[in-house]
């Protein structure tokens, strides 16, 4: 095996394979190692009962023509072999308990119009939302690319607090629910969440919501076959177990069978906490911040029950429905005395077959990954009793919150799995499986501000945990991973023009 690299990337999640793909389509040699026998991380999918399951990737946002996200997957030589299905123009569907349901449209101009509507007299403050909503996103965007920039602005609303902006803009409090109505899509936190978070999650989709048929998984296979096809190596099975240093340069990557790969520059994918102890100990990481990484808190986690349907027996729901046990959206988290979910988004994979009948729906609660912490080093498969027996128990409580309010759901249901926090943390290695990785804070935007560059001079970071969650936040990410090789007009525009 080849042993020596220009790069190697460490963890094979979006972020890590885009790496690959983009420094591999820039001439330089690159090896990928992940651990699990699958490429991917969170955007693997599995078999159960004959039925493609995804693990966590159910939607993405700025896959419309000229959006940024679909611009990147041109760029890297995947859009073409990508299942892409556009979600309908009413995609994403709010629904607090008693109070009705308010969709999200497709464009800014339809966004707006729908909720003024609704809300007649806040049509002012709807507008101020969406212009800033606007000017956030389009300062990643495609003409941003072409003129030489990754990001022009809008990085100041990480302090600025996504709460008290949407209550700046509106009054009335039901609306104020509708407009934050999504904010699990990037762990949304009333006391905490940014802003920018909030702000570039809601703009990617209202540009364009789409989901992806046939699993996510095909995603990181194309990028795993442009990385391939370029001359790169990806190798899977292979764990990384070390980081060898002298002084602030790190010399190998050392693997779980003893075999040391080496590179010019390595890129760590994988959490930061994570990197350091395959850093292990050394005077060029000093302890007050390792401690601070140590430390820094993540997100919540998410308890996910896939539900196999009966063939022909569930229509398909081409849009997302937030469902919300109360009138406070922000209040989510997985209720353990009442033993009930508070909310729970509810979302369908493209049908494999007749595309008129689901045949996969996903049930997405948000839950402390606390609960979990007693069986973290316990394996899939090898778990105790009191692990199976709360999986169950929050699984059925999962289950008939959203039988209770999705009529005929019950009856079409043939068999469920369902997935803990330690299953994502099994995925992706995030400490506890917190769904976002490190919790990002307005109040104190810096401290859990992790920039690409480390205290070793050829080691990277890339990934959802550097400034924002989701499909385009690690994208943008990992540009800025590259950029630091590449230059960032020159890749910049490479992107923006591809």
């Amino acid at each position: 095996m080849q042993e020596q690299f220009d790069i190697i990337v460490i963890g094979s999640g979006l972020g890590g394979l885009e790496c690959g793909a983009m420094l591999s389509r820039e001439g330089l040699g690159v090896c990928v190692v992940e651990q699990a026998q699958r490429f991917g991380g969170c955007l693997q999918s599995f078999r159960r009962r004959g039925h493609t399951i995804d693990t966590g990737m159910h939607y993405a946002g700025s896959l419309q023509e000229g959006g940024i996200l679909r611009r990147y997957f041109e760029y890297f030589g995947i859009w073409e072999s990508l299942r892409v299905r556009p979600l309908d123009d009413e995609f994403d569907i709010v629904r607090p308990d008693a109070a009705g349901e308010f969709a999200y449209m497709h464009g800014y101009g339809a966004f707006e119009r729908h909720l003024a509507e609704l809300f007649p007299h806040e049509k002012a403050g709807i507008g101020r939302y969406c212009a800033k909503l606007r000017q956030i996103g389009n300062s990643i965007g495609v003409e941003t690319h072409r003129a030489g920039q990754l990001s022009a602005g809008g990085t100041e609303y990480l302090g600025a607090s996504a709460t008290e902006f949407i209550a700046e803009c509106v009054a009335d409090p039901l609306l104020r629910n509708v407009l934050a109505g999504t904010n699990p899509l990037y762990g949304g936190m009333r006391e905490t969440s940014s802003l920018y978070h909030h702000a570039m999650a809601n703009h990617s989709n209202i540009e364009g919501a789409c989901r992806f048929a046939g699993g996510t998984q095909h995603i990181a296979d194309a990028l795993i076959a442009r990385i391939r096809a370029q001359g790169g190596t990806a190798l899977a099975g292979c764990r990384a177990s070390a980081l060898h240093a002298d002084g602030r340069r790190i010399t190998g990557v050392e693997l779980a069978d003893g075999t040391v790969l080496r590179a010019k520059t390595v890129i760590s994918a994988i959490h930061p906490a994570a990197t350091l102890r395959l850093v292990g100990q050394t005077p060029a990481i000093r302890k007050a911040y390792r401690d601070r990484i140590n430390g820094l808190p993540g997100t919540y986690g998410f308890f996910s029950v896939y539900l196999l349907l009966k063939p022909g027996r569930f229509p398909y729901i081409n849009r997302n429905l937030y469902h919300y046990a109360g009138g406070d959206v922000w209040d989510t988290l997985f209720d353990w005395q009442a033993m009930r979910p508070k909310a729970v988004l509810f979302s369908a994979q493209p049908p494999h077959g007749d595309t008129a009948w689901s045949d996969v729906v996903t049930l997405m609660t948000p839950i402390a990954t606390e609960a979990w912490a007693a069986w973290e080093g316990s394996a899939p498969g090898e778990r105790p009793e009191a692990y199976t027996a709360l999986k169950a128990a929050v699984s059925e409580a999962t289950v008939n919150f959203a039988c209770e309010r999705l009529p005929g759901l019950r009856e079409a249901i043939d068999s469920t799995c369902a997935a803990t926090p330690l299953t994502y943390l099994h995925y992706t290695g995030t400490p506890h499986g917190a769904a976002y990785g490190i919790r990002k804070e307005y109040r104190n935007a810096a401290a859990a501000h992790i920039p690409a560059r480390t205290k070793f001079e050829n080691l990277l970071l890339t990934g959802q945990n550097l400034t924002v969650h989701g499909a385009v936040g690690v994208t943008l990410s990992a540009a800025a991973t590259c950029a630091e090789l590449l230059g960032t007009e020159y890749l910049a525009k490479k992107i923006g023009n591809a």
